[in-house]
């Protein structure tokens, strides 16, 4: 198995500057290329990533304010100008449908179906290996944060085992690894006679923040997140202006990786105001120890 990617395509807040693109993250999933948000400038960051646009099957769109979204309709361009044929589905928050749609018909008509649909709280793409949810933030208008899950690994299934048992081979041993028991010829077996649960695995999990003053109503969401990518726009001293814009500062991306137990922090979403991101680094590790300020085009391997 490939291990698990991110690449950061961006990490500036409102505009871009000269060394910033505006924020956007991609996950790489066993081949498949996962968007989410896609800024102005989001296509050439691809190219400079090297991450295959055919490849990418879903966006996921936080928010519809234009520094999310505006990069939609060129991106939709290249790929029929590239003879796409599969089809790419767009995700927005519930209720923006037709805002969506204007804006995907700024790109000339494809020959290939793009489906919008709305998300709301809970998970919006279960696909083989992982899931994706969204958690409702608190925003100027409706955002979500997103959270990519990989699938638990429960344990080993011991084939030996099962056929020693005389279990039959085919849906049977399924429910058996999904946790079910069973009856074969009015015998009872369970889960435990066949796997091995010393073997199991969580799966890797990734939250993307953006956009929100900083409430609990996310934190059982991206609870202990392996890493959570938290925008962190401005440093405590605008505290005022954080709370007028509906953003969060480091120190609050710290108090919520530290209050959610999770395993690395990574700020994005800077003003254009911190011209040096280390001081937004350090004011958040007051809070929480494991912390990096996210680059351009920086690559994050995860395995488990």
């Amino acid at each position: 198995m490939e291990p698990i990617e991110i690449v950061f395509l961006g990490t500036a807040s409102s505009a871009p500057t000269k060394e910033r693109n505006l924020s956007a993250i991609a996950i790489r999933f066993e081949g498949e290329w996962l968007l989410f948000d896609c800024p102005e400038g989001c296509q050439q960051q691809l190219l400079k990533g090297s991450i295959s646009y055919m490849r990418i099957h879903h966006i996921f769109l936080t928010h519809m304010h234009l520094d999310h979204v505006l990069g939609l309709p060129g991106l939709i361009a290249t790929m029929q100008m590239h003879q796409r044929l599969h089809p790419l589905f767009i995700h927005v928050p519930q209720g923006w449908k037709n805002k969506a749609l204007q804006i995907i018909r700024l790109a000339p008509k494809t020959n290939f179906d793009i489906e919008i649909k709305e998300m709301k709280k809970g998970i919006v793409l279960e696909n083989k290996g992982y899931t994706i949810s969204a958690v409702l933030l608190k925003h100027e208008i409706d955002c979500y944060g997103l959270i990519f899950k990989q699938e638990d690994k429960a344990g080993t299934f011991q084939r030996e085992k099962a056929i020693a048992l005389k279990i039959p081979e085919g849906p049977l041993w399924r429910r058996l690894q999904l946790g079910n028991k069973i009856k074969v010829e009015k015998k009872t077996f369970k889960p435990e006679q066949v796997m091995d649960y010393s073997k199991a695995k969580k799966g890797v999990k990734i939250s993307y923040i953006v956009d929100t003053l900083p409430t609990r109503n996310y934190h059982a969401a991206i609870k202990e997140s392996d890493i959570l990518v938290h925008e962190a726009t401005f440093s405590q001293k605008n505290v005022k202006r954080a709370k007028e814009t509906m953003h969060s500062t480091a120190l609050d991306a710290g108090i919520a990786a530290e209050k959610t137990k999770c395993h690395a922090l990574y700020l994005t979403h800077f003003s254009s105001r911190h011209k040096n991101a280390q001081e937004l680094e350090n004011e958040a590790r007051q809070a929480f120890g494991n912390v990096f300020v996210s680059k351009e085009l920086e690559r994050i391997k995860l395995e488990k």
